[in-house]
């Protein structure tokens, strides 16, 4: 049963939102996701994921991959 949970956590949709910041934060965020080997959207989301667990705001069952839907065509918004 832990194994079906932690596949439909994976396989959950995922939503886009536009996120506004400031240029520090960003450049900030970008340099730990490539220090991570992370897309920037990835690391925002592992950011903020992280945050959730550690405030008991989500129960995430194991350890959840984080997927890096960059390559689908959407613009990171970083150049």
């Amino acid at each position: 049963m832990a194994g079906r949970r932690q596949q439909e956590w994976f396989l959950a949709k995922k939503k886009a939102f536009a996120l506004r910041i400031s240029e520090p934060v960003m450049q900030a965020m970008q340099r730990w996701a490539d220090d991570d080997l992370r897309s920037l959207n990835a690391q925002i989301e592992w950011v903020l994921r992280e945050a959730l667990k550690k405030s008991g705001r989500i129960k995430t069952p194991g350890r959840e991959p984080v997927e890096d839907d960059d390559d689908a065509g959407g613009d990171s918004g970083v150049e």
